[in-house]
């Protein structure tokens, strides 16, 4: 299992935007396949974002297609969730997972083995 920190959460306003990113300290994560999961308060955790290991593949859950983008900088061993349009329903803690071998099912926390702690995004006005 590799340690994953997840950072950039914060408070913004409906409409606006943050990036988060994901970082390992002492593993690369050229060899991971690494996606982005949310949990809300009361709610089931689900997934956001994927990403390959070699970048050329990528999933987006419908609730945010064309707002949010996922990508990874290997050199600089993070992966990144661009999220713009934030709406109320984006608020969650966002958490980082990776997987050794490709899930067969992107958005299901049990295909991953590597996780985060979270970082927690509010928007509200």
């Amino acid at each position: 299992q590799v340690q994953l920190v997840e950072s950039g959460g914060g408070l913004v306003q409906p409409g606006g935007s943050l990036r988060l990113s994901c970082t390992s300290s002492g593993f690369t994560l050229d060899y991971y396949h690494l996606a982005w999961f949310r949990q809300a308060p009361g709610k089931e955790r689900e997934g956001v974002s994927y990403i390959s290991m070699s970048g050329g593949s990528t999933y987006y859950a419908d609730s945010v297609k064309g707002r949010f983008t996922i990508s990874r900088d290997n050199a600089k061993n993070t992966v990144y969730l661009q999220m713009n349009s934030l709406k109320p329903e984006d608020t969650a803690v966002y958490y980082c997972a990776g997987a050794f071998f490709q899930p067969s099912d992107y958005g299901s926390s049990y295909e991953y083995d590597s996780w985060g702690h979270g970082t927690q995004v509010t928007v509200s006005s």
